[in-house]
């Protein structure tokens, strides 16, 4: 027996899943969204592939943008849905769609150890204390959670969209070289998947080098082959994650913790713990020895926007609104 459908729905990538009676996620499946015209075909694709005729009474899908008013416009694909536009194709008897970085929010309190791996100092958040959760894929997503013993309460939030404060010579050239390009320099410029392609050019530019990489991927395979500006790509990437972790930290005083997410992240994960990732999360002037207090956790669960979904589906004020 399946009380509901729960989704993942980035930049990209379109992950669509059953929730049973104990409230775990079944039948996942990842679907290209460059197969499909619209969101609503691809549910229905997944519905008729997993339940035939039958439809689930609830739904609540996490996707990649702002939610206003129960409708979203995909910031980073063609595609427009709402709440009532699902409500009606489907049957449900309630939707909801919730930003994918507060679905993962709403996730991190309830993911396994063992899909968890700590970046930095072995320290625990503090009990009750706001937490942050980030990361970069086709863009990038930040959402906090506010916590206390009455419960949970996800804060969604468009921080990929935030200015880009770069903390070196190396960065303040980077950040010229980008801006000349794109005018404003957001942090999704450079922390996503076209962004660290985007870093790579402008690395190339400074350096002097031939920039003879096709795309993030083959940044990625070259760094893993030794290429020095490859490698320093990715270790500047990383650094610059950690720079804009802490600031999310400070921003929502996440006391109980910063998780680090997305698609990119989980391939970066030695990188990540070894180089500047946590010296430059911590490196925030007056506030360091507040900073020093904050694990960062690097999440490593293949569906944890699924997980923060189907908890969403079991509140009541989960609704069509």
């Amino acid at each position: 027996m399946y009380t509901g459908l729960v989704g993942d729905i980035g930049g990209t990538h379109a992950r669509l899943a059953l929730v049973d009676e104990e409230g775990h996620i079944r039948h996942p499946v990842t679907y290209d969204e460059r197969n499909y015209p619209s969101l609503t075909e691809v549910v229905a694709t997944y519905l008729e592939k997993t339940m035939g005729r039958k439809r689930p009474e609830r739904a609540v899908l996490a996707v990649a943008g702002p939610v206003v008013d129960g409708e979203i416009q995909f910031t980073n694909n063609s595609w427009r849905v709402s709440e009532g536009e699902l409500f009606v194709a489907f049957e449900f008897q309630f939707v909801r769609l919730i930003n994918d970085f507060a679905a993962q929010a709403l996730a991190a309190p309830l993911l396994p150890a063992d899909t968890l791996r700590r970046i930095g100092p072995d320290i625990q958040g503090a009990d009750f204390a706001p937490l942050v959760v980030m990361g970069a894929g086709t863009g990038f997503g930040a959402a906090g959670l506010a916590r206390s013993e009455r419960g949970d309460v996800e804060v969604a939030g468009e921080g990929g969209h935030g200015a880009f404060a770069p903390v070196d010579e190396t960065e303040i050239e980077i950040l010229r070289i980008l801006s000349r390009r794109f005018g404003r320099t957001s942090i999704e410029r450079i922390l996503s998947g076209p962004g660290l392609f985007n870093l790579y050019g402008a690395l190339a530019e400074l350096r002097g080098t031939p920039a003879t990489l096709a795309d993030e991927a083959a940044v990625t395979a070259a760094a893993e082959r030794g290429d020095a500006l490859a490698s320093e790509t990715l270790d500047r990437f990383c650094a610059i994650l950690g720079s804009v972790a802490g600031d999310l930290a400070l921003t929502y005083g996440a006391r109980g913790g910063v998780f680090i997410s997305g698609g990119l992240a989980p391939r970066m994960a030695d990188r990540l713990e070894t180089g500047d990732f946590r010296r430059r999360f911590e490196a925030k002037g007056r506030m360091s020895g507040f900073m020093a207090q904050i694990p960062t956790t690097l999440i490593q669960h293949p569906y944890a926007a699924l997980v923060g979904a189907a908890r969403a589906l079991k509140r009541p004020a989960a609704g069509l609104r």
